[in-house]
């Protein structure tokens, strides 16, 4: 029994020691992709009794995985580093959507202007549903780290995977980092798309049934994102 119990410790502990790896490479990812800069963003993955979050101002390219901050539910942290100034935004998506296994926080360049004009993204496009609604929200402003973002956050999130953050950024819930990563490069891509449609005119916005329709087919189209054995 002893030995079964090594055995499960130390599978516990490679499991672990992956994630913490492939947290630095979706950082790293995410940076490279142009949808983050230098250490503002941050990525966080469920873990058991907490969840494992990027540390506070440490440049992704010098992460090693000791370097990522075990976090308990409760907020108490493991490491030698703080972790992210916004590990509230990610504990309590975490806690607030048992299905979510990842989340990650950037500044990507489209969307952040739109956030800071306080504009959710339209119906303008079929893909909009890859964030689980009809349209992209934009959360309340509030200041960075506090637990009053984290709040306006969970609001903008009801029934969605992704939203803006006013005079911020934004922020993307999926079951495997992959999938997050994936679903945020895709809300910059039409955050990006619907900036440069707005130079033009007003786009022609799909209507509540055409959008019905669209949501439907995505439960299959977003399955990979979603799925916690694809993590």
């Amino acid at each position: 029994m002893l030995n079964l119990a090594l055995s499960s410790e130390s599978s516990s502990a490679m499991r672990e020691h992956d994630l913490r790896l492939n947290i630095i490479k979706t950082a790293r990812a995410m940076n490279a992709l142009g949808i983050n800069q230098g250490t503002s963003g941050n990525i966080s993955a469920r873990v058991d009794g907490g969840f494992l979050i990027t540390p506070s101002g440490l440049e992704y390219e010098a992460c090693g995985p000791d370097d990522i901050i075990r976090m308990s539910m409760d907020g108490a942290a493991e490491g030698p580093h703080k972790p992210s100034s916004e590990w509230r935004i990610h504990r309590d998506l975490l806690a607030a959507r048992p299905e979510v296994q990842a989340v990650l926080h950037a500044h990507p360049t489209f969307a952040t202007s739109l956030a800071c004009m306080r504009r959710p993204i339209p119906a303008f496009h079929s893909m909009v549903a890859i964030a689980g609604g009809k349209d992209i929200r934009c959360a309340s402003y509030a200041n960075f780290g506090t637990e009053e973002l984290s709040r306006a956050t969970i609001e903008a999130m009801q029934g969605r995977t992704a939203c803006l953050l006013a005079n911020h950024g934004m922020v993307a819930i999926a079951g495997n980092l992959s999938g997050v990563l994936t679903r945020a490069v895709e809300v910059e891509t039409l955050a990006r798309q619907y900036c440069q449609i707005l130079q033009i005119g007003d786009p022609v916005l799909l209507t509540d049934a055409e959008m019905d329709a669209v949501l439907e087919n995505f439960k299959t189209y977003t399955r990979g994102l979603d799925d916690p054995s694809e993590a």
